[in-house]
């Protein structure tokens, strides 16, 4: 579905970015376009990959122009620059709203103007009941590509969100492996803690699934398994034979003990495709009556999607979806 065609990745040196690569560069595909602010990051990828189908644009997509001058002759986008870490985005929130916020408009923006055919837009678990700035941010974003995917009938703007992506940078998975070959104790905020899992290829695969099937303003959504952070430790230590001891430091700042996919709200009126949920965007105007005047009578019956009330995979099941990540099987080679 990408032969000939030119693909740009904004925020494209991160972990989803290089999935991405991995999976497109056998095929047909014409270009793909890395757009990030990282140039050391950039020379590396060039460097690992040697490719002449990768293409590299240094810029920021908090600068409207720099996407602009990057955008021309791209077909599709997938944007997933963003600021992610929890922590960072608390103490500044107004670098969140720059970059999840600000940045995903202005590349909107500039693929409207420059006739891209789709946009998905990558968001988050914690954008659905957000208690943090990272997820306030995201949930924003996702309200702006659903306001403008409204605007235009050039540019098919859709998103997709999705919970912990094993072993992506940052992620809780790699600080586990590093205390372990260090020697030191485990440290788990509370182990009956849950997270959706899924891995970097899993990640691809929804990003492509709202690539084929959504509509403007969609917002898709995958039916991820789920796994107790306790169990998720043990399953890291079973794999490496660890005997490290764990550490209990209790649930940080902005943190849930579950997190969310889908809201009680938005499965009023999801649609269930088999193994994702699709919420479909409200394209009426301001300039109806249901707004004001009528609801739905069946609130009571639903309820919404969570790590705590998915399927949950026990200790061994966690091991398998572990070694189908290529950072593991590395490390423990």
């Amino acid at each position: 579905m990408f032969k000939n065609s030119t693909l740009m990745i904004t925020g494209g040196t991160g972990s989803f970015g290089n999935a991405v690569l991995k999976r497109f560069l056998d095929t047909d595909i014409k270009e793909i376009r890395i757009f990030s602010r990282d140039e050391k990051k950039q020379d590396d990828m060039r460097k690992q990959y040697r490719n002449q189908k990768i293409k590299f644009c240094i810029g920021d997509v908090r600068d409207v122009q720099s996407i602009r001058n990057a955008m021309y002759g791209v077909d599709y986008v997938f944007n997933a620059a963003a600021l992610k870490q929890v922590p960072s985005c608390e103490f500044f929130p107004m670098e969140a709203l720059k970059t999840n916020c600000v940045g995903t408009d202005n590349v909107l923006t500039a693929a409207i103007e420059a006739g891209v055919k789709k946009v998905v837009c990558l968001s988050t678990d914690k954008a659905a009941y957000p208690i943090n700035a990272m997820g306030i941010s995201k949930a924003m974003m996702e309200r702006i590509f659903v306001a403008k995917s409204r605007t235009t009938d050039r540019t098919l703007i859709c998103g997709t969100r999705y919970g912990n992506v094993m072993c992506s940078r940052g992620s809780v998975i790699p600080l586990f492996v590093e205390q372990i070959k260090s020697g030191r104790p485990l440290t788990i905020t509370d182990p009956t803690m849950t997270r959706f899992l899924m891995n970097l290829d899993e990640a691809v695969d929804l990003v492509l699934f709202a690539f084929e099937h959504a509509a403007p303003g969609d917002i898709l959504v995958q039916k991820s398994p789920a796994s107790s952070i306790g169990d998720l430790a043990q399953a890291v230590k079973d794999l490496f034979h660890a005997d490290n001891p764990i550490n209990y430091i209790g649930i940080r700042h902005g943190e849930k003990c579950y997190e969310t996919l889908l809201t009680k709200e938005e499965c009023l009126h999801a649609v269930d495709l088999g193994g994702f949920y699709r919420i479909p965007s409200d394209n009426r105007d301001l300039n109806y009556e249901q707004y004001f005047e009528q609801g739905k009578a069946n609130w009571s019956k639903i309820d919404e999607f969570n790590s705590n009330n998915t399927v949950q995979l026990s200790v061994e099941q966690i091991k398998d979806k572990l070694l189908t990540t290529e950072y593991i099987r590395e490390e423990l080679a």
